[in-house]
Order: structure tokens, then C-alpha cells, then sequence
């Protein structure tokens, strides 16, 4: 009777200390909503904007104002606001986000939930894969009365030798193509000479990088989700959760059949983590792979909802490389769009694309509104 009596008083414990949480939580996320709802004006219902002086603090100090225990605090910090480097690491820390920074992307984080009834949280991602964004770009471009050619490199360019301004590209077929403007993968780069195009092997353009990004390719036959009836996944490892010396979050995204980038019955999981050391860098990602994955069946992990060990899934196939980060760029000989960096949507690259746009037509509009897409918007209401 002794201990049914303890055993009750421990879960009001429990609930009690869930409930003061959860409080703590609403009161924050409160906070944030009228911020983002009222630009900081004070509201019928009492809630205010956050004061300009908080917005300026690191948003982790902000958090800890608001007392949300170091749980909730890691979770908003590397799971929501996808922040990359510790920030409890004071002065040693690359990036350290603002106050402001962290409510703009929790007002993403929010928007973004139940905008499609098919998606569960506040992330999609494209069927058959990230490649078909250039796919439906072509398709835009065509319609535009743009040229393709496909299948044939480019040897070298086209220079005017009076302005020393690039006129056009010469292919592997020796035919030559004039244009106003030219725009060239980040992984190439011009010589001194400005006539010939050279590999980033050969000799990249090093003033413009901006980091290094190690990424990894996993298959898999079984979910690496707790809940294994979740296909599509997001994991986050924090800052120095693995490694000693992982400076930056490990995140994991698995896609599954339904997204039609794999078979069915198969996952592929993406890994991808900012660092300066590429060494340093795989091997982050390396433990990444041993803490999700097993190299056989019989490999076990040590955590579970009810503290028995349960399979890893089994590793098939993984694969591991460094990419280099690079800017945009733009000279009076060719152009340079940016690299893909290190997050997981396109705020960043597409705002670094349309300075690059601006800076080659500065008169023009980023991708204007058609009358055509208005009116379709239009009778897509009406049909509702």
C-alpha cells in the first residue's frame, strides 16, 4: 500500500512538472504570435510585440528569459530555428543568432504548418527529388522562347577583344553561342586570360567561398524514425552531441518511396553538417551513420521508448564528400550563380540569386506576375 501511495505522488509529480512546462511553452509561443501578429502593438487580448532591446539580444539568452528548460531550449534552438552552431558556446561560437533571426524563423516554422493536407508537419520536400527545381525552371524558361542544349559542354569562351567583355561560348562541336550575359556553374572558373573555363579541381575562385558543407548518401531497407510508421523524417543532432568537436548540427533527412526517390520498401537518407575541416567534417558525419545505422541485423541500439534495445536499421549503401560553399559573383567577363549551401530550404541561395539577377538587370523585375497565373488563381477561388 506503502508503495502504490509513493507511486501515485511520484506521477503527480510528474504531471504537475509536464503541466508547469507546458505553461512555460504557451506563454513563449503566445509571446512569439503577438509579436509576429501585431508588429510589436499591444493587442485586445493583452499580448504584446517583443521589446526592441530583446530583439537585438543572442536568442539564446532570450530563451533562457523566458525559463524554458535546456531541452525545449536545444529543440526551438536546432530543430525549429535550424540554427548551425552551438550557441551556448559564448565567443567560440561562428554565428551566433539574433533574437529577431530566431522569431522570423518560427514564423516560418508556423505558417508553413497545415498548408497542405497530405503533409504532417511544416516540411515538404519535391517529388522525384530536389532535381526536378532546374526541371520546372527549363519548363518556365521554354515558355519564355529559351534555348536548351543538352549533352554538350563548353570548351571555352567567347571574348571581345576591344571591351573584354564575354560575347558567347564556344561547345565541344566547335559551335559558338552568342549572348548578352552569362551565367556559369559555381564549380568553374575563369582563367586570367578570360578565354578558357577551368574545373574547380584545377583552380577555383577562392575569394568567393564562403565555407565548406560535408554531406552524406545513405540506403537503408527500415525507418531510422522511433516511430517506424513515419517515412519521411527529420533528425537533428545538436552541436557537440556525437563529437567532441562537431561545432555545427548534424541534420538527417529520409525520404521514402512516397516521394519517388527510391523503392519501394527502401529509404534514402541525406546528411549534411557546416564545417571548416573536411576531415573533421566526415567524421561527424560518420558518427551521424553509426548512431542511426547498424552494419548488420544483428546490431542493436542501446535507447528505446521502454529502455529494451531495438534494431538499427541496417546500413546498405552510404556515402560520404565535402562540398565547397561559394557566393555569387559577377565581373565584366561571366557571372557565377551560388553553390548549394547548408540548409535545408532556399531562403539564402534564392535571395543570393536575385542580387546576382539585379546586378545583371538592374531595371528589371525578379520573375514578374503574368496576367495568365493571376486570372488561373482567379478561377481556381471560384471553384472552390
Amino acid at each position: 500500500m506503502c508503495s502504490f501511495t509513493n507511486t501515485k505522488q511520484q506521477h503527480r509529480w510528474i504531471d504537475n512538472a509536464k503541466l508547469k512546462l507546458l505553461k512555460l511553452v504557451m506563454k513563449f509561443l503566445k509571446l512569439v504570435r503577438g509579436h509576429i501578429g501585431l508588429d510589436g502593438k499591444e493587442g485586445d487580448d493583452g499580448s504584446g510585440g517583443i521589446a526592441d532591446e530583446d530583439l537585438e539580444l543572442p536568442f539564446v539568452e532570450f530563451l533562457e528569459k523566458q525559463r524554458l528548460p535546456p531541452k525545449i531550449k536545444s529543440i526551438i534552438l536546432y530543430a525549429i530555428t535550424f540554427t548551425d552552431y552551438d550557441q551556448d558556446g559564448g565567443e567560440a561560437c561562428k554565428k551566433l543568432m539574433k533574437t529577431k533571426e530566431g522569431i522570423e524563423s518560427i514564423a516560418l516554422y508556423s505558417s508553413s504548418i497545415g498548408r497542405f493536407p497530405n503533409a504532417m508537419g511544416a516540411f515538404i520536400y519535391p517529388m522525384y527529388g530536389q532535381g526536378e527545381l532546374p526541371q520546372a525552371f527549363c519548363r518556365c524558361a521554354a515558355v519564355k522562347d529559351a534555348l536548351y542544349v543538352l549533352r554538350m559542354p563548353v570548351v571555352s569562351l567567347l571574348m571581345d577583344e576591344q571591351n573584354k567583355l564575354c560575347k558567347g561560348v564556344r561547345l565541344t562541336s566547335g559551335q559558338e553561342i552568342l549572348s548578352g550575359q552569362l551565367v556559369m556553374n559555381p564549380s568553374f572558373a575563369v582563367q586570367n586570360s578570360g578565354s578558357h573555363m577551368q574545373s574547380a579541381q584545377e583552380g577555383l575562385n577562392y575569394l568567393n567561398l564562403l565555407g565548406k558543407v560535408a554531406r552524406g548518401v545513405c540506403k537503408t531497407n527500415c525507418s531510422a524514425s522511433v516511430q517506424l510508421e513515419l517515412s519521411n523524417v527529420l533528425l537533428v543532432f545538436p552541436p557537440r552531441s556525437l563529437h567532441s568537436e562537431q561545432l555545427a548540427s548534424i541534420r538527417a533527412l529520409q525520404l521514402s518511396s512516397n516521394v519517388s526517390v527510391c523503392p519501394q520498401g527502401y529509404f534514402v537518407v541525406y546528411l549534411s553538417t557546416l564545417c571548416d575541416d573536411a576531415i573533421l567534417g566526415k567524421e561527424c558525419l560518420h558518427a551521424a551513420i553509426n548512431a542511426l545505422f547498424g552494419l548488420s541485423s544483428s546490431e542493436t541500439s542501446t535507447s528505446s521508448n521502454n529502455g529494451d534495445p531495438e534494431p538499427k536499421p541496417t546500413l546498405l549503401w552510404s556515402f560520404v564528400y565535402v562540398q565547397e560553399i561559394s557566393q555569387a559573383s559577377c565581373d565584366a567577363a561571366v557571372c557565377s550563380c551560388p553553390s548549394p549551401d547548408g540548409n535545408l530550404d532556399y531562403r539564402d541561395i534564392l535571395e543570393m540569386t536575385k542580387k546576382l539577377y539585379h546586378s545583371m538587370y538592374p531595371d528589371e523585375e525578379f520573375f514578374p506576375e503574368s496576367a495568365a497565373s493571376v486570372n488561373a488563381e482567379d478561377d481556381g477561388a471560384l471553384s472552390d
